[in-house]
């Protein structure tokens, strides 16, 4: 069967892929296009199982609501250049992936990638996703989702460029309010809510350390004691949200800022791009030894 250039087109509309590829796929396929479109999801997954071992610390965060406002998602997807993270291909996928969050509330990242891209496509998350690494050539990977059902509350998102995303719950106070603590927690990232909330093996740690600096001073132990006291203190101020100066108004507390309105925080969600994962170091001068080597 003759490979018409109107039988290519049509199969790098169907998959995205390159036209050497599909010209190639359709001649092994003696023009079959349904078998050159699983031939090609064959070797986009085989591509893709390749790149699996690369770092991806790049990438963007997408927050995604649903029509009533009601459920809230947050979603890191990564690559391994800040550059692929601003492909139109990349940005889609990605938006495809948190919308599809958002109408079926999976439990698991496993789910998620086991569901229909969308109610009019039925290649899976994971079938797009190693299409698009075959297409774009970089490892792109899901790394995490969370979605909030606010019920009754409200809630609110902020996202600061596409690197930092931030998801809120209130009971009580207003969506302008709930706006303002994302924001807050996006410039501050807090480590929780309340002191209540700080897990004590940490409180310990941070202790260990104030003991140790405050010995080096030579004072008494009763005001050792106080002084590591009051640096815990100031310390709990710092990492929890309600001990926070408001960034809008560093005179008040966010703590003060909620109470004043009535209302209760009753949780957030940051995500900040990599945020996490151990990064490849390259060392040019290396590289280019290496190169040279092997040439």
């Amino acid at each position: 069967m003759a490979i018409t250039a109107a039988l290519v087109k049509e199969l790098r509309e169907r998959t995205g892929s390159g036209m050497m590829e599909c010209k190639k796929a359709l001649v092994e396929t003696n023009g079959d296009i349904d078998a050159a479109v699983e031939a090609l999801r064959k070797s986009g997954a085989a591509k893709a199982d390749k790149k699996s071992g690369r770092i991806a610390a790049e990438g963007r965060i997408i927050i995604e609501k649903s029509g009533d406002g009601k459920n809230l998602v947050l979603l890191e997807v990564n690559s391994e250049t800040d550059f692929v993270a601003t492909d139109d291909n990349f940005v889609n996928f990605a938006t495809a992936a948190a919308k599809r969050v958002i109408d079926s509330k999976p439990g698991s990242l496993e789910e998620l990638n086991g569901l229909p891209v969308s109610d009019d496509d039925a290649t899976t998350i994971e079938q797009a996703r190693a299409a698009l690494i075959a297409k774009i050539g970089e490892n792109i990977t899901i790394r995490r989702f969370e979605l909030l059902d606010v019920a009754g509350n409200i809630g609110a998102s902020y996202l600061h460029g596409v690197r930092i995303g931030v998801l809120v719950e209130l009971e009580g106070g207003n969506q302008d309010l709930a706006r303002d603590i994302a924001m807050h927690v996006a410039a501050t990232n807090p480590a929780c809510i309340a002191e209540a909330d700080v897990p004590q093996e940490l409180i310990e740690k941070e202790k260990a350390i104030f003991s140790a600096q405050a010995a080096e001073s030579g004072k008494p132990d009763e005001i050792i004691e106080k002084m590591v006291g009051g640096r815990i203190k100031k310390y709990l101020r710092e990492v929890t949200l309600l001990g926070q100066p408001f960034v809008k108004d560093p005179d008040t507390t966010v703590e003060k800022l909620v109470k004043d309105a009535g209302a209760k925080v009753v949780r957030f969600v940051r995500y900040e791009v990599g945020e996490g994962i151990e990064k490849k170091e390259d060392n040019f001068a290396d590289e280019v030894m290496a190169q040279a080597k092997g040439n």
